[in-house]
């Protein structure tokens, strides 16, 4: 919970990629509260007993989301559903201003990794920016099973990750109230 508070503030990239692996931490614990006490919340031993209950609450609260919404076995819960749809909306203000041309470079340079993602399987149906966390989220999980990620999948990502980066940027500004699109 306080990993995700302080990552929304600071990139909301990192936080979306951190949710996305809460879900499926909850997930590889059976939705089983018992299950993450002891597996998740038990190792932060800095936390005190308050703060541990916090987290229990905030664990408890996903979990009971997750059966809500019926994304116990895959999927993502809707309160990320709508960030990503929020973040495309911006993506696509932000290209449609001429004030952005950093943006929009960025973007086309992205772009032929977003094609190329989606001729290899990734799903045509989801938002680009979408097809980008994909991407991102599944290189993470290849990197923590220790797998080999080739040279030109890592200089993918990187162009893809500076997009995001970028985009990311625009959202704090955004929220700020200091994006000025017009």
């Amino acid at each position: 919970m306080y990993i995700s508070q302080q990552l929304k503030k600071k990139s909301i990239v990192e936080y979306l990629l951190y949710m996305w692996q809460v879900e499926d931490l909850i997930r590889a614990n059976g939705l089983d509260m018992e299950n993450i006490r002891k597996n998740i919340i038990s190792p932060y031993t800095s936390l005190d007993e308050g703060q541990k209950h916090e987290l229990e609450q905030w664990y408890e609260n996903l979990i009971r989301m997750m059966r809500d919404e019926d994304v116990v076995k895959t999927g993502h819960l809707q309160i990320n559903i709508n960030m990503i749809e929020w973040l495309t909306d911006l993506h696509l203000r932000l290209l449609r201003s001429p004030k952005f041309p950093y943006y929009s470079a960025a973007y086309y340079k992205a772009l032929p990794f977003i094609v190329e993602l989606r001729a290899k399987g990734a799903s045509k149906e989801v938002p680009e920016i979408e097809t980008c966390f994909n991407a991102l989220y599944g290189v993470l999980m290849l990197k923590l099973q220790h797998r080999e990620i080739s040279e030109e999948t890592q200089n993918a990502l990187k162009v893809i990750g500076d997009f995001l980066a970028l985009l990311s940027d625009y959202y704090v500004k955004d929220k700020k109230g200091d994006l000025d699109l017009d």
